[in-house]
């Protein structure tokens, strides 16, 4: 696995104690290092990798830790390492399709204090915020943020209102986003490219800690929200010059049982036309929980297909964490 940790952001750039206004040595320390393993059979192996490494943020005095959900789904291993070099292992205890977060419990005492969650709803466009990863203040920034909007991945994934914050950075999965009272608004997702007035900005995007205090309950009861699981077709659709192109298919998922092909040109979702990818979801999702019948329209070359695409629940393909 890669070492991630001999980097540093310049000086200039680093929060510094003295001049925010929170205890900014409590706030690095509550961000730790998480580190994967994903057996080679694993559903996401081939496209998110067999070793994952990012940051966890922790949440509650029990040492829960909060963090995007990618670096653990599938895990049948996981480390967590503190800013003072302790070692633990940790249990993958949930990933939220819907949000894209991940909890993670530590199965030794990591003695770290949590970083309390604050509201991405007070913070605005412009606004200065902190990204704090593992490793101490080398590994923060000061930032702000220069968009908010709905944010839609091709792996059928939406937000309604996720954070874009720069200056970007690769190393941000998992990591926290902070307000300026030192509060926890946000978790690292992607590095991302967002138009700006016109102009090309890259950016990291953010998740809103808001989306976590509703399902947090849920998700420690059961490892699962109570609502019942979206629609999942396995169909990667990419937005490309205003039509919506199927890039790829998860192997064995139900677009590809149906007769979806790579290339197709997605028109209308039972009849009705669809002109992004939050249109072609929001589109599927109304017509009903995971096993529900998807009429699909394509254009494939010059003709017109129709398929009739019987959703899943994207959880019954990845392996399950194992108790420990």
């Amino acid at each position: 696995m890669a070492d991630t940790t001999h980097w540093s952001f310049p000086a200039p750039l680093q929060p510094v104690a003295a001049e925010v206004g929170f205890d900014l040595a409590h706030a690095l320390d509550a961000v730790v290092r998480l580190s994967s393993r994903v057996p080679d059979d694993g559903f996401t192996a081939a496209s998110l990798g067999t070793e994952r490494e990012g940051n966890g943020v922790v949440i509650r005095d029990d040492g829960l830790i909060v963090t995007i959900g990618y670096l653990i789904t599938e895990a049948d291993a996981i480390w967590i390492t503190t800013n003072d070099g302790r070692v633990v292992q940790g249990h993958p205890l949930a990933y939220d399709f819907t949000t894209g977060m991940g909890l993670v419990l530590p199965l030794g005492r990591l003695g770290i204090a949590p970083l309390t969650m604050g509201s991405a709803a007070k913070v605005g466009v412009d606004d200065d915020v902190y990204v704090i990863g593992h490793g101490g203040r080398a590994h923060a920034l000061k930032a702000s943020v220069f968009a908010r909007r709905e944010f839609a991945g091709y792996w059928e994934y939406l937000l309604d209102d996720a954070l874009f914050v720069s200056p970007p950075h690769p190393q941000w999965g998992g990591s926290a986003l902070v307000d300026q009272e030192g509060f926890l608004i946000g978790i690292g997702s992607l590095l991302v490219e967002e138009v700006v007035d016109g102009n090309r900005v890259q950016g990291n995007m953010f998740v809103p800690i808001d989306l976590l205090e509703p399902i947090l309950e849920d998700l420690l009861r059961t490892g699962r929200t109570a609502n019942p699981p979206r629609p999942w077709m396995g169909m990667y659709v990419t937005d490309a010059q205003g039509q919506l192109v199927v890039a790829g298919l998860a192997r064995s998922g139900p677009a590809e049982r149906a007769g979806v092909m790579v290339g197709d040109r997605v028109v209308d979702v039972a009849g009705e036309r669809v002109h992004s990818l939050a249109d072609l979801f929001r589109a599927v999702w109304r017509l009903g929980p995971a096993g529900v019948e998807v009429p699909l329209a394509f254009r494939r070359e010059d003709a017109m297909v129709r398929v009739r695409l019987i959703s899943a629940d994207r959880s019954d393909f990845l392996k399950k964490p194992l108790l420990h």
